[in-house]
């Protein structure tokens, strides 16, 4: 379904009945990540995805995408939809989103899972790489697409989800290239929320890969056990939705219950 914000398209889907979940999908993905964890939710709650600011069948709003400006539009699909509240699961760029829905707008949000995702601020050193990142995606975006996927996935499972990986580098190549420069600008300057995190809910979760290629496991695990948070590990990668689907899909339905 396509809504119309600041006269751009937003696209969103909407289904089943029940608590409201927002997913929320990360950078170089659409709500298409979804597909195989919808049937599982929407049995028993109302399911809503969306495409975010410059991805998918979303439009973009300039040449910087802050996550506070992806979250001020997950607040208009969910007044448009009269959900009040909702349990909000961000993967990746999506958990930024998430927080920062979080941290602006608290009584939207009953609790909140980040998937393969952080709540602190970018070091210097990653946002230098953030500056690497949109130089290589103007100099040739097919390329920066095609390594940045297959990186998302641990070593150990590149070969296995092949078919998969190419299937995401297809949607990610339809993506504008204002969109993904203007994803990169935004992650560059959000903010740490590790205090909103630990503050909202003490049922907030956050799921990591011990391989994951994009996050600092073991640092990432670290800071979040002194804010006493809790965490649940998988063997893998970033894309724990492809590679221990299983698992992720019982845990989230675990966590939102």
């Amino acid at each position: 379904m396509i809504l119309e914000y600041k006269d751009i398209p937003v696209f969103y889907q909407d289904y089943g009945h029940g608590t409201p979940v927002v997913l929320l999908h990360g950078f170089l993905e659409t709500s298409l990540m979804w597909e195989n964890l919808i049937p599982k939710l929407a049995e028993n709650h109302q399911v809503i995805t969306i495409d975010l600011l410059g991805h998918g069948g979303t439009g973009c709003l300039g040449y910087i995408h802050t996550m506070e400006m992806m979250a001020n539009v997950v607040k208009f699909v969910m007044e448009h939809l009269h959900i009040e509240k909702s349990v909000v699961i961000g993967h990746s760029m999506g958990g930024y989103v998430a927080l920062a829905l979080a941290d602006k707008y608290p009584d939207k949000v009953r609790k909140l899972c980040l998937m393969n995702s952080s709540p602190f601020a970018d070091s210097p050193e990653r946002q230098i790489n953030r500056d690497r990142a949109i130089a290589a995606v103007k100099y040739n975006h097919k390329n920066f697409i095609s390594m940045s996927i297959v990186n998302l996935f641990s070593p150990t499972t590149r070969e296995r989800f092949g078919g998969e990986i190419e299937t995401i580098k297809l949607i990610a190549n339809a993506l504008p290239i204002q969109g993904i420069i203007a994803a990169l600008e935004g992650m560059k300057v959000r903010k740490d929320r590790s205090e909103v995190l630990k503050r909202l809910n003490p049922q907030n979760l956050v799921i990591l890969g011990q391989k994951d290629p994009v996050l600092e496991y073991h640092i990432v695990r670290t800071e979040l056990e002194k804010l006493k948070i809790k965490i649940i590990d998988f063997p893998d990668g970033h894309m724990s939705h492809i590679e221990n689907n299983n698992e992720l899909t019982y845990n989230l339905l675990q966590f939102v219950e």
